[in-house]
């Protein structure tokens, strides 16, 4: 992957989409936006004013970007919940449950991580797979092992990618070869943090990771929930994935009240926490989350193709809690946000079809704002990212419909909210031309030269 390039002060020009507290999908057409130093300066209508505000703002001619004709402009895709160590394992082993495909697929390739040679292709890989899905912000699972996590840091930091990373703990009901003593899991996650601190990342932050309920007892959960609340660090896991999980983790925590209830007691739950999945949640743990103000990770593919469940969304959204989509690999086969995108919006069709004409679906500008907006809520940065809000950071995509090899084909009668839509559905890797991250152009392809120079 190239060196991310840099323009201090930059802006551009045409049609721009993005979303808000009260409205899911907004479209301002002949807009213009600048960017500097990574934030956004401004965004306007190009008017008789906008020369003007160029020149207060010191941005040249040649560093104005125009879109051309059916290019838009979104903020960057946000994955809320994704394992960086499964990718190896996308599109294979799917015929399994949940707890046999873990014992058979997946902590045999996670250990394979501690092989820094075999860590750094694998987790190289994966990172530019996903900037070129338009992926910008990332909440990564790593491994058990410290050095090859840190080993994720520097790539994803290299690369440019905003992202929380997670060494992962697990300290019980976990195969001998892919299993830590409680004390090493916790001192190596202190020893984690610390080395993330020494390293200065820009964009990149450590993440409290207890893989969930039925691997960590409740002793490491405790130490890793004070250690999160002590240095206000945001902390991953999974919650009511399966029934399976659900009742297994009832036996081993007899206790609690509930599967959230066990991570209520360890202090796990607090604004800066995401849980995946969430499906089997009941009304009750609903009101402990949100109380907290934890968000969830909605990963329907995943919980699709291991065939978890159906998350009910919009259940969540009556109880004011924050949802964010994920790809989940390698339970969900694909690193697209967009794909996240599409199945969300057939999961919520297949549980309208189950509850009847009462119940009304997500739709495709549901999905849209929690690609963006709604997972940076998800992992508490949505006063830096999320949308194109002045004073922001720049992250964002250029999306061409009619890209070389695109699928999409745009019609006469088509408006710009129907090509949205279009590339909603229909749009993959080819349709994004730029990546920016804090400013930053993480593409491989060069800016498409402008119709007009103003």
């Amino acid at each position: 992957m190239p060196e991310p390039r840099m323009n201090p002060m930059f802006a551009v020009v045409g049609t721009f989409v993005h979303s808000s507290d009260k409205e899911p999908l907004i479209t301002l057409q002949n807009h213009c936006l600048g960017v500097a130093n990574g934030k956004i300066l401004f965004l306007q209508k190009c008017d008789a004013n906008l020369q003007t505000t160029l020149r207060q703002h010191n941005i040249s001619a040649e560093n104005v970007i125009y879109l051309q004709e059916w290019q838009f402009m979104v903020p960057g895709f946000v994955d809320t919940h994704i394992h960086a160590s499964q990718y190896p394992n996308c599109g294979k082993g799917i015929g399994e449950g949940l707890l046999s495909w873990l014992q058979k697929y997946t902590f045999p390739v996670e250990a394979k991580f501690a092989d820094l040679e075999f860590a750094t292709d694998t987790y190289s890989r994966v990172i530019s797979r996903v900037i070129k899905n338009g992926t910008t912000t990332a909440c990564y699972f790593a491994t058990i092992d410290t050095d090859a996590t840190l080993r994720l840091c520097d790539i994803v930091d290299n690369a440019g990618q905003r992202a929380l990373v997670g060494k992962v703990n697990m300290d019980q009901n976990s195969p001998e070869f892919y299993k830590e003593e409680t004390t090493q899991s916790y001192q190596n996650t202190i020893r984690f943090v610390k080395e993330v601190a020494n390293r200065k990342y820009k964009l990149v932050k450590p993440c409290i990771t207890p893989r969930f309920a039925v691997t960590c007892g409740m002793d490491l959960m405790k130490q890793l929930g004070q250690l999160a609340q002590t240095h206000h660090l945001h902390v991953q896991t999974h919650i009511c994935e399966t029934k399976d999980e659900c009742s297994l983790v009832q036996k081993l925590f007899p206790e609690s009240t509930s599967y959230t209830d066990v991570y209520e007691q360890a202090g796990l739950l607090t604004r800066k926490t995401i849980l995946a999945h969430g499906i089997y949640l009941s009304k009750e743990e609903r009101k402990i989350i949100k109380s907290r103000q934890s968000g969830i990770s909605h990963c329907p593919n995943s919980n699709l193709t291991i065939r978890s469940g159906l998350l009910d969304v919009k259940a969540c959204f009556e109880d004011n809690i924050a949802v964010g989509l994920g790809t989940d690999i390698s339970g969900g086969y694909s690193p697209s946000i967009l794909d996240a995108m599409r199945t969300a919006i057939s999961t919520s069709n297949t549980i309208a079809l189950q509850q009847g004409t009462d119940y009304t679906p997500l739709d495709y500008k549901d999905v849209f704002r929690m690609a963006t907006l709604g997972g940076a809520k998800v992992l508490d940065m949505d006063e830096v990212i999320g949308n194109f809000e002045v004073g922001k950071e720049f992250d964002a995509l250029i999306i061409d419909p009619k890209a070389a090899g695109s699928v999409i084909d745009v019609f006469e009668n088509d408006t710009v909210e129907d090509v949205i839509q279009k590339f909603v559905f229909l749009g993959d890797d080819r349709n994004i031309l730029n990546v920016f991250v804090a400013g930053r152009d993480l593409s491989e392809k060069p800016f498409v030269e402008p119709l007009i120079i103003s």
